[in-house]
């Protein structure tokens, strides 16, 4: 059996060049490429299909999903929004000192679509990222069966990404275990790995979630230490739209 030149470049991880071999060729005959500029046109080529295919990856492990980009966003609907610290936390730069962002906002002014933009920006950058709600984390580790499946999945939500995103803290109640658990990714990440979570409670009333004010404590401890706390204010965007259409049907008909 012939083994072809495409056939070689492939089993040499060679996949972009070997998939437009034949237009490589017909090109370097027809410009009369070096050897030299040949193997340049070949790396270029390997190298933006490699980082392309290292994008894809990462937003498919990020499990980002669909999501409205921030130039959607309306910075004058909220009543209070501290724009240019949201813009600085979409710049980044809080990763290379592992501090947290903490969004804090009642339901439906953005803060998980905040969270999402700057888990995509991240992305983008070359970080490994991981979004996930604080529900579906929790669910995820009771459903460990043994110890050592707990803790492999503690040291993935721990220390295997460069930014793990925690969504909607607040929203449900959590026991003793659930508590420990969310403690203890915090603790694994804490001044190693940044954070970003958002919470539509107050810090102040985090103990009404939680099984006793100590556990409480203890976590906003962990998490607001080396953290940018990014509030937002105002009244719910589904209420805005409540509003506009019950006054767009309260319009007379010309």
């Amino acid at each position: 059996m012939t083994t072809t030149l495409s056939d070689l470049l492939t089993a040499l991880g060679l996949r972009a060049t070997a998939a437009q071999l034949n237009d490589l060729i017909a090109l370097a005959t027809k410009h009369r490429w070096s050897p030299t500029q040949l193997l340049e046109h070949v790396a270029q080529l390997e190298h933006d299909d490699r980082t392309r295919r290292g994008l894809e990856r990462r937003l498919t492990r990020s499990r980002l999903g669909r999501f409205k980009a921030m130039a959607d966003y309306d910075w004058n609907w909220p009543t209070k929004i501290d724009r240019d610290a949201v813009e600085q936390a979409l710049q980044l730069d809080f990763l290379a000192t592992a501090r947290n962002v903490v969004l804090v906002a009642p339901q439906g002014l953005g803060k998980t679509m905040i969270a999402q933009n700057i888990a995509h920006q991240a992305v983008l950058a070359g970080h490994s990222v991981l979004f996930t709600s604080a529900s579906q984390l929790l669910l995820d580790l009771a459903a460990q069966d043994s110890a050592r499946g707990l803790d492999r999945r503690l040291r993935h939500y721990g220390t295997r990404t460069t930014l793990l995103v925690i969504d909607e803290i607040g929203y449900l109640s959590y026991d003793n275990r659930n508590a420990d658990l969310l403690f203890q990714i915090v603790s694994r990440r804490h001044e190693k790995k940044s954070l970003v979570l958002t919470t539509n409670l107050a810090f102040s009333d985090w103990p009404t979630i939680f099984p006793n004010a100590g556990s409480a404590v203890a976590l906003i401890d962990r998490v607001v230490h080396h953290a940018d706390i990014l509030r937002i204010e105002g009244e719910s965007w589904c209420a805005r739209e409540a509003h506009q259409t019950l006054s767009a049907k309260r319009r007379p008909k010309s």
